[in-house]
């Protein structure tokens, strides 16, 4: 399992970079426009902001210009590249073609036979927007657990994504769930709980240690 961060600005990678338990960085068009840099000054920046894999959704809508994009993002960030490729008729045949040379996401998925189709496409990860599963489909919960149903005993993992509380994330990996992406805020809020530091502050209070 591993915890992402879903953000494109870099203060708040170097932030997690040193908790030392975030694993990787994802990205989409929504998050870099947020980025006071162009997109590929972002990307090589956050590339040097993590150890692990750095996400990047292709937003070209042509065949022809989904591969070349995702060929230039391969060329910014190098072996972290995870493509984001949407979970279209189209997409799936770009995941086809680019899988042998770069690793592919399908993002965007809302049924368990999208699942489906991205494994025999070639994409090692599958992404579920839970909390807006939810909100469309009515259980993005259940749709994690149908695609975990769907994908058992393949090579294609599930990343979580539209997390809205800490909840809903520990549902999420209940259900099936190999993986997490989540803003700064929900990253802090699952490491957080009120009883953890009060229980710290009685034995500070009340005990001794090493000094």
């Amino acid at each position: 399992m591993a915890l992402y961060l879903d953000s494109a600005i870099a203060s708040e990678a170097e932030i997690v970079k040193h908790w030392g338990w975030v694993k990787g960085i994802t990205t989409n068009p929504t998050l870099l426009a947020q980025s006071d840099t162009p997109p590929e000054i972002t990307l090589q920046k956050l590339a040097t902001l993590t150890n692990g894999p750095l996400y990047y959704q292709l937003i070209a809508a042509d065949k022809a210009g989904m591969l070349a994009e995702g060929r230039k993002a391969f060329e910014i960030i190098g072996s972290k590249t995870i493509l984001k490729i949407p979970a279209t008729p189209l997409g799936f045949e770009v995941v086809a073609i680019l899988s042998s040379e770069i690793t592919c996401s399908v993002t965007a998925i809302y049924s368990a036979a999208q699942a489906a189709v991205a494994r025999e496409a070639g994409a090692k990860i599958a992404i579920a927007y839970v909390n807006r599963a939810t909100r469309l489909l009515g259980d993005g919960i259940a749709l994690v657990r149908e695609m975990a149903s769907v994908l058992q005993g393949s090579d294609t993992e599930i990343l979580a994504a539209s997390i809205k509380s800490s909840q809903e994330a520990a549902a999420s990996l209940q259900a099936g769930a190999d993986h997490l992406t989540l803003p700064l805020a929900m990253l802090e809020a699952i490491a957080t709980h009120e009883l953890s530091q009060k229980t710290v502050e009685e034995f500070t209070q009340q005990g001794i240690g090493l000094k």
